[in-house]
């Protein structure tokens, strides 16, 4: 099972958009194994979007995911990370197929609702950015037999 960091952004906390976005990766058949409130500190923006600093619109986007509480989920499931990005739908949210999360409810390459791990590599690096280990949960999910065949969860 992949394991992937989801962080819903600020703009989704101020439009109340929370239990539909996590209504979304429910209802896809992932398993929600951690989940917390927090504040983004300057020391976690300047890691997470360091492949980002030196763009133009970075001081920018520090301010906007600083200007509320984010809230952290890390998602597993068979596929996870491809599955969370294809629910998420491309960044330039205004061009986000309908259906998506982005596609759905924003309109910012921004201001787009969430931030989802791009690779499974990345993910691995995310979830440990911001959650320990004591906060991400082994339990079983009985309804796996009701989204995976038999072969695909072994």
């Amino acid at each position: 099972m992949e394991r992937t960091l989801i962080l819903i952004k600020p703009d989704s906390i101020q439009r109340g958009l929370i239990g539909e976005i996590t209504t979304r990766f429910e209802r896809k058949g992932l398993k929600l194994v951690g989940m917390k409130m927090m504040h983004l500190n300057e020391a976690i923006l300047l890691e997470h979007y360091a492949h980002l600093k030196d763009k133009p619109f970075f001081a920018g986007l520090k301010k906007f995911m600083r200007s509320s509480p984010v809230i952290a989920q890390c998602w597993e499931g068979v596929g996870a990370v491809k599955a969370v990005r294809i629910l998420c739908g491309i960044t330039n949210a205004r061009e986000a197929d309908a259906g998506s999360l982005r596609g759905d409810f924003a309109m910012s390459p921004q201001c787009n609702v969430i931030h989802a791990s791009d690779s499974q590599e990345t993910a691995a690096k995310e979830v440990s950015r911001f959650f320990k280990n004591s906060e991400l949960f082994e339990y079983e999910k009985t309804e796996y037999m009701h989204v995976y065949a038999e072969d695909e969860i072994q």
